[in-house]
């Protein structure tokens, strides 16, 4: 058989790459144990995610495992063993905000989580490939050293500089910098599963996302900014921005080109690699620009206020510069703008809510 695992199944990547590759595979693999619930309640919960999956997906099979815990991955990788072709693995804790409550949860998930699926990979299929999904709070606040220029919705970078063209490269120093604390474990387990690759040979790689975001993202004020947005414009609820005038800017790229990323490293893969992933300059918005999108998909004014306080190691402006990857996989390019993202984010919240009244 051939079969992919895919950690965090119930997520926002991880059900999408659950339908990305239903098709591609024998069997799909789930590990997926909600906690995403415990660190943001309700908002977080992706239960309607896994009930979706299993409903839409024959061979999709479902483990509520804990990724902190060998003793619940070891029989799933034994039962399954060098039939298990490809791992994504993308369960995490996901906010830096988060983080800082509980430290131990944080780095058990992110650091030691990570870990524990790569030493299983390694001990039972260790010619699968192994995919990590990462994150730009890798780099910490060194972004917010570049020389940054303010305009009138947004942050830019100044024009003289190498990043205005197609963003930040995956040279940028992750040292000597504030990670926050959800960073500084997500580095931990980045530069393992780098190791992997290059100590062991293993078919590792590491993707570092700028905004993750799409239709079946369980969005909460804590993370998942774009879908939690959208929510708050749709039901009225109240959105606070968090500093820089509102006018940081992300780059936001949809779960599908996400994982169509994923699908082009399966097919030719490069041990150790590291990509960013995101948007880059072909979508991304400050936090101004997402309200007024949100506003205009919606036909609401969305009810929000502002705070001075920016989050700790927040970046002021951050693209990606996906040119290293389209450069080792030319057939891959992004298909979803921000508009339509927002759309389809739009009406997979309107849905949702709409069956639960």
């Amino acid at each position: 058989m051939n079969i992919a695992l895919v950690t965090g199944s119930a997520g926002l990547i991880g059900s999408e790459s659950v339908a990305f590759l239903a098709d591609k595979f024998d069997l799909i693999i789930g590990v997926d144990n909600n906690l995403r619930e415990y660190f943001f309640g309700a908002d977080g919960n992706t239960a309607w995610n896994k009930s979706r999956i299993e409903s839409a997906y024959t061979n999709y099979k479902h483990y509520s495992a804990d990724i902190r815990e060998v003793s619940q991955l070891e029989p799933i990788f034994k039962e399954y063993g060098t039939d298990i072709k490809l791992i994504i693995h993308a369960a995490a804790q996901p906010s830096h905000d988060w983080a800082a409550r509980e430290p131990f949860t944080d780095f058990g998930v992110n650091a030691v989580g990570t870990l524990n699926m790569l030493e299983m990979t390694r001990l039972h299929t260790p010619e699968a490939v192994f995919i990590f999904t990462s994150t730009n709070k890798v780099y910490g606040d060194n972004p917010n050293y570049l020389p940054l220029v303010e305009l009138e919705t947004r942050w830019e970078i100044d024009e003289s500089h190498p990043y205005f063209k197609n963003g930040i490269d995956e040279l940028h120093s992750i040292d000597h910098t504030k990670h926050s604390i959800f960073g500084a474990s997500k580095v931990a387990a980045d530069i393992m599963v780098q190791e992997y690759g290059r100590y062991f040979g293993m078919k590792t790689a590491v993707f570092r996302g700028g905004c993750l975001t799409g239709p079946n993202h369980s969005g909460a004020q804590l993370h998942g900014f774009l879908a939690y947005l959208m929510k708050c414009a749709i039901t009225g609820n109240h959105y606070t921005i968090f500093g820089y005038k509102g006018k940081q800017v992300r780059d936001n790229i949809h779960s599908h080109d996400l994982v169509n990323m994923f699908w082009h490293f399966y097919q030719n893969p490069r041990p150790g690699e590291v990509y960013n992933a995101g948007g880059g300059r072909f979508a991304n918005c400050s936090m101004i620009e997402a309200i007024a999108l949100c506003e205009q998909i919606t036909g609401n004014k969305l009810s929000h206020s502002y705070s001075e306080t920016n989050r700790v190691g927040d970046h002021i402006w951050y693209v990606s510069d996906l040119s290293k990857f389209k450069e080792h996989y030319p057939g891959w390019n992004w298909e979803f703008g921000l508009t339509e993202t927002l759309t389809q984010i739009h009406d997979g919240i309107s849905s949702r809510l709409a069956s639960v009244k």
